[in-house]
């Protein structure tokens, strides 16, 4: 498949520009973060993304969806990285979605996806346990009870989960802590006795949760696919997330490059333009060069989704080690060359520096997916 978008593609693309643009500056992100707003995201904005239609873009039209593809959820997700915008597309659209379409049965997808297509629903995966991710390594356990299933344990870094009305939690029903095999995924009310949830609030603005599952009563009908078997699901779960994710991250870092290039044309330096110093012009191409290559990896692991190519996960694991690197020296750049004020709050820059360095962590650093990468390959 060609490494370019068709027409309507690009003219959804250029839609979701257009809207972000007006409808959620960085500035607003900024309101967000000085009002400590209780949700961390627009309500009215979400609304309107909803009533756009991307909330369902990827989930299938007999489920209340669009019935498009990654990449177009890809074009709308770089634009709103554009301007930084905070919303629950990537947890609970592209995360939580994404776990049921592929392991619910079909109870489950009648019952949730029409629900996250409107915006009525809004889930959270609660993988992560420790600091680094790592998705083998689960000790919340899942002990049969009742009929069903008692859970015990703690997650962190849940995203989104302050304002989550369901968890997808992922619990050991069989093995070690670090065995792949005998992972399960469970579908938790918030409102289940024995959950607790601590809002956290992230360095760029965003928002994450810490969850507590204290003797948790599940049935056996909030199992989410095979019991045991809930590693190769996560797998593909996250795999999407992990590619939609570094397309967020691709406008992110487009943008903050586009900032960088206007500030060079603007600021003077010895009576010049600080863009006619050829050390600053060598520096913009290699950022230029790194955002292209970028480009084109993001797009072909996108096209990678739709197709259901066999070399996904290696798509996947390509993409955010490729998008992270390139967000790392973006953002360290601009910092550089705007220079002192570009690390104080009077500059909208600083946000993109600090959303790089969340946003590399979340769902495996370039570091992690290097590694697997290699793994997949064979060394």
């Amino acid at each position: 498949m060609p490494l370019v978008l068709n027409e309507e593609q690009q003219l959804l693309k250029s839609t979701a520009e257009e809207f972000f643009r007006h409808k959620a500056p960085v500035s607003a992100l900024r309101s967000l973060r000085d009002t400590r707003d209780v949700n961390g995201f627009s309500l009215p904005l979400w609304q309107e993304i909803v009533a756009m239609g991307w909330a369902g873009a990827s989930l299938p039209e007999q489920y209340g969806g669009l019935g498009l593809g990654f990449t177009e959820l890809g074009a709308v997700l770089q634009a709103s990285g554009r301007t930084l915008v905070a919303s629950p597309l990537l947890s609970s659209v592209v995360l939580c979605a994404s776990a049921i379409v592929l392991g619910g049965n079909e109870m489950q997808k009648s019952a949730l996806l029409p629900r996250i297509a409107s915006g009525d629903l809004l889930l959270s995966l609660a993988l992560q346990e420790g600091p680094h991710h790592n998705p083998g390594a689960v000790a919340t356990t899942a002990t049969v009870h009742a009929g069903g299933y008692l859970l015990n344990g703690s997650k962190v870094h849940v995203l989104d989960g302050h304002v989550a009305e369901q968890f997808i939690v992922a619990a050991r029903t069989a093995g070690a802590n670090s065995d792949e095999h005998g992972i399960s995924l469970f579908l938790v009310n918030r409102d289940r006795s024995g959950v607790s949830v601590e809002r956290r609030a992230m360095v760029d603005s965003r928002n994450m949760a810490a969850v507590r599952l204290q003797d948790v009563v599940v049935s056996a009908a909030d199992l989410l696919g095979e019991l045991h078997t809930g590693y190769p699901l996560l797998c593909r779960v996250l795999d999407r997330g992990n590619i939609a994710l570094a397309a967020e991250m691709l406008g992110s870092l487009q943008a903050a490059f586009e900032r960088t290039l206007d500030y060079l044309k603007q600021r003077k330096q010895f009576g010049e333009f600080i863009g006619s110093f050829q050390a600053l012009q060598h520096r913009a191409a290699k950022m230029f060069c790194e955002i292209e290559l970028s480009k084109s990896v993001v797009l072909k692991a996108l096209q990678a989704i739709d197709e259901d190519a066999d070399n996904l996960s290696l798509m996947a694991s390509l993409a955010k080690a490729q998008v992270a690197e390139t967000f790392r020296l973006v953002s360290d750049e601009a910092i550089q060359m705007f220079g002192g004020i570009g690390m104080t709050d009077d500059e909208d820059i600083g946000f993109y520096l600090k959303r790089a360095r969340v946003a590399q962590q979340t769902l495996g650093d370039e570091h992690y997916h290097v590694q697997r990468y290699a793994t997949l390959r064979g060394y």
